[in-house]
């Protein structure tokens, strides 16, 4: 088996994974909509799940802390988007999050970069510049 072929056959698992994991958030989300339509599941419902899991998160050490009311809020708000169908409010949400991640990514381009030389690199580089003469390191 080539590198190639390994390399494909991973993208594919990764695609498979990507696409039963949006099947399944698919499913999630008409039982959740069909539940709330039907007054079954209530906008304090969710909050109270929403800081249940917290505490189950904390308990099992999967975080440190507790989530404040305002993260139980806004999780519980972003569910209830879903959950009610609020398709203009979730494209504008999905806009604000791509347009910080823009923003995010020309902060980290603007950013010194350290560059990492091997020895050898140094080595020869501080040949060329002090003319081979031993004791003096070039730092970039």
């Amino acid at each position: 088996m080539t590198l190639e072929d390994m390399l494909s056959l991973m993208m594919a698992r990764i695609d498979s994974v990507a696409m039963s994991e949006e099947s399944m958030k698919t499913k999630f989300d008409v039982l959740g909509r069909v539940l709330y339509k039907k007054g079954i599941i209530t906008d304090d419902d969710i909050v109270d799940a929403v800081r249940e899991q917290g505490k189950l998160m904390k308990a099992i050490g999967a975080t440190q802390n507790d989530l404040s009311d305002e993260e139980v809020k806004a999780i519980a708000e972003n569910i209830l988007l879903w959950l009610k169908g609020d398709a203009d409010t979730i494209k504008k949400s999905m806009e604000e999050y791509e347009q910080k991640l823009r923003e995010l990514a020309s902060q980290e381009n603007k950013k010194p970069r350290l560059d990492v030389a091997s020895p050898a690199i140094l080595s020869e580089l501080d040949k060329i510049t002090k003319g081979g003469k031993p004791g003096n390191k070039l730092i970039l």
